[in-house]
């Protein structure tokens, strides 16, 4: 221990007795300066222990009492410091010790060592804190933490126990906004649900069946280019309007559902919700990411359906039907599917909400 180190410091030597010399008498063998004489009858391999108590601010302290401890139980032995904050306890027998520091208006504290037989031990400095000074350490959750839980509970939200209902949070005011990777992840594993490859095939066989998109043709081969063109709708329309204008204007692809007040002024919250959306900032603005990608999605559409079908109209025809599936979706949320969704938390009602 360090403090075998510092004994060296103050290492003493008990007084020594000489036989009588009947011829001389020598003079008598002075006792070192640092040691403790020992009281009457006491062991001469007892060794001694000093020290210094200050607070934290290296103040030292006087009238702290000092209490020694040897195998497990109080020894005899005890001290105050003195004003100058010093200690010294005599007679203490060698081996393990502990010391116990205790004063008004601090915490106690205790020391360990070992003391060597005929050992002056000085132990290292002592700091006693005040009492009242109690460090409060708070773990907090960064936003960024809090999102990707609520999100991660947002993924277990599934109508009926099967249909993805990832875009909704029922959090209101305590919702998180979601940072640039999270809003790709969403995206990611709404797209990639088995589910969407379900609901994709039975959106391209509805196709076939009244022969839409007639320049795909019938057939395995016209099923097939009906389910990727479908899927190529969903794909884009979900990335770029729910990840990627989201991500680079800084708002909240999901519907905030309300779940308080009158049908009335529900229901045109959840039409609103079609053309406003909360920013990544808290505030509600105009829906930037939903509009525009839903504009993008069906221009791009235009690459992949039938020459017969391309143009203008079809990018209009798309986003038309994407904002009316919007506002449909919205009003669903709103009143049928939190009662359909396993997982939907108690929503908190967000008093801005227009």
């Amino acid at each position: 221990m360090s403090a075998l180190l510092l004994a060296a410091l103050g290492l003493g030597m008990p007084a020594m007795a000489f036989a009588q010399d009947p011829v001389s008498t020598p003079a008598a063998v002075e006792a070192p300066t640092n040691a403790t004489p020992p009281a009457a009858g006491a062991n001469q391999a007892s060794g001694v222990i000093r020290g210094t108590v200050v607070d934290k601010t290296g103040t030292l302290l006087g009238g702290v009492h000092v209490q020694l401890t040897q195998g497990g139980q109080a020894a005899s032995q005890e001290a105050i410091t003195s004003d100058d904050g010093q200690f010294t306890i005599a007679n203490a027998a060698p081996g393990n010790f502990q010391l116990t520091f205790t004063a008004e208006n601090y915490a106690a504290q205790n020391y360990s060592g070992t003391l060597r037989a005929g050992e002056s031990l000085i132990v290292p400095q002592i700091t006693l804190q005040l009492a009242t000074e109690v460090t409060t350490v708070r773990v907090e959750e960064s936003v960024e933490e809090i999102a990707q839980e609520q999100l991660k509970e947002q993924e277990k939200q599934r109508v009926l126990g099967a249909i993805p209902n990832f875009y909704v949070t029922y959090a209101g005011t305590e919702t998180a906004p979601l940072n640039t990777r999270q809003k790709f992840e969403l995206a990611w594993k709404s797209t990639l649900d088995p589910v969407t490859f379900v609901i994709t095939g039975a959106i391209a066989g509805s196709q076939q069946a009244t022969d839409a998109f007639s320049g795909y043709g019938q057939g395995a081969q016209g099923y097939g280019k009906r389910f990727g063109a479908s899927y190529a709708d969903i794909v884009t329309g979900t990335f770029i309007g729910g990840a990627i204008l989201p991500s680079v204007l800084k708002q909240d692809p999901r519907y905030f559902y309300r779940g308080t007040g009158t049908f009335r002024s529900r229901f045109w919250y959840a039409i609103s919700q079609t053309f406003i959306c909360k920013g990544d900032n808290g505030k509600w603005q105009f829906n930037y990411s939903s509009i525009l990608g839903s504009l993008a999605a069906g221009g791009i559409s235009n690459a992949y359906y039938p020459e017969t079908d391309r143009g203008a109209g079809l990018t209009f025809e798309n986003f038309g039907i994407g904002i009316g599936a919007t506002a449909g979706v919205n009003l669903l949320q709103e009143f049928v599917l939190r009662k359909l969704t396993p997982h939907a938390r108690k929503a908190t009602l967000d008093p801005a909400n227009p």
